[in-house]
């Protein structure tokens, strides 16, 4: 049977327009394109290889969350943006991260430079959905990081930027403190006696 190759771009760009214009070697297998011609499309200029098994279309534009796309693809779909990442994500506090921070299964063996694996559970509805990956909502990123080493003037920052946002996020906050450690909790009474009211 013959492969129309024009519908098959078409099928990959699709894809790739749902995650800032990179895709797996397992997604381009599913669209249909055989490993083989895989290594031709990269050879050829028109795919361009970012890590082992993932690619990127060159003409795409550069989106202010490529790099959480590409660490999202690269855990296989099993992480979600997390702590630092998804502070800045949310715009909560002046979070500016140097790694990107992923939440990801106990059982999860890779590493990479520039990533921070935090391991745990996440409730579904702790979830959010975002083009081309996933991030803890605004209420588990607080939690998070009031259990992390975040700097305590960031984290009353960060809540503030959340208050503003949502004045009662921070009775549900207070509410959800007591599945932190006594550490964490007290960095999050803390923190919230420390952050300006709206």
């Amino acid at each position: 049977m013959r492969v129309d190759r024009q519908d098959l771009r078409r099928h990959l760009a699709a894809l790739a327009a749902t995650q800032s214009g990179y895709f797996s070697a397992a997604q381009a297998v599913g669209v249909g394109y055989s490993y083989q011609a895989q290594k031709f499309h990269v050879d050829r200029g028109n795919w361009i290889r970012v890590d082992r098994g993932l690619f990127r279309l060159p003409e795409w534009p550069v989106g202010p969350h490529d790099d959480l796309v590409r660490w999202s693809l690269w855990a296989r779909g099993r992480a979600v943006v997390s702590h630092e990442s998804a502070l800045a994500v949310h715009e909560l506090g002046e979070a500016n991260p140097s790694a990107v921070h992923l939440l990801v299964p106990a059982n999860f063996r890779s590493t990479a430079a520039g990533v921070v694996l935090h391991r745990g559970a996440v409730d579904e509805h702790d979830i959010w959905e975002h083009e081309g990956f996933r991030v803890t909502s605004p209420l588990r990123t607080l939690l998070d990081v009031a259990a992390s080493h975040l700097d305590l003037d960031q984290l009353a920052s960060a809540l503030a930027d959340a208050r503003a946002k949502d004045p009662t996020l921070e009775q549900t906050i207070i509410r959800r403190a007591r599945e932190l450690g006594p550490r964490a909790a007290t960095r999050l009474q803390r923190a919230l006696q420390m952050a300006p009211a709206a």
